[in-house]
């Protein structure tokens, strides 16, 4: 699908409120046909999110590191984490330490989950994504791990209000681009 066609399909989903203050543009060479174009992702006419950018203005980590140590990431641990960490040290550590030993086990996996999905976007093609959205049940681009089909589905006219706000949790174990645009999207309510 040609980009003009694309940009107009994905705008006819964009919620009420959100139209007109988020846009979708791209770039392209005319004169290198094989350079890749640059799309990103607009609000209020600011660069929010570009694909193959670092420096956007949401925060993009590179290493585990920053991820551990970053104190905006509350990670709920229960009680079978908990257990599994307690079997896993034969009862030898103290109770006040198992929760730290879980919560790291916890942090060093979500770590891995972020970096995965800031690779493959940084990798991906906002076309083939964006196709893949107008495609697919907006159910499952919610439930996605991939950061884009998050962000178009939370800007979608098709997630209502009680949806919005039932996703509250899940949204703490996003991508910080994708909690971004889960807070555009609630200032809209």
């Amino acid at each position: 699908m040609v980009w003009s066609k694309l940009k107009q399909n994905l705008e006819s989903f964009l919620c009420p409120a959100l139209y007109g203050r988020v846009e979708y543009r791209a770039t392209s060479y005319r004169y290198l046909p094989d350079k890749a174009g640059i799309c990103y992702i607009a609000v209020d006419k600011k660069n929010v999110l570009n694909m193959s950018d670092i420096t956007t203005l949401i925060r993009w980590y590179q290493t585990d590191l920053e991820i551990k140590n970053d104190s905006g990431i509350q990670l709920p641990i229960n009680n079978e984490e908990i257990e599994v960490v307690r079997k896993g040290t034969k009862g030898i550590v103290p109770e006040d330490r198992l929760l730290v030993i879980a919560r790291s086990r916890k942090l060093s996996e979500y770590a891995k989950e972020i970096l995965s999905a800031q690779s493959s976007l940084s990798k991906s093609n906002f076309t083939v994504v964006a196709n893949k959205f107008l495609s697919t049940p907006i159910e499952e681009s919610i439930k996605s791990n991939e950061i884009l089909l998050n962000i178009l589905a939370l800007v979608d006219r098709r997630v209502g209000k009680k949806r919005i706000l039932n996703m509250t949790e899940e949204m703490k174990l996003k991508h910080p681009a994708v909690q971004y645009f889960y807070e555009l999207r609630l200032s809209t309510l």
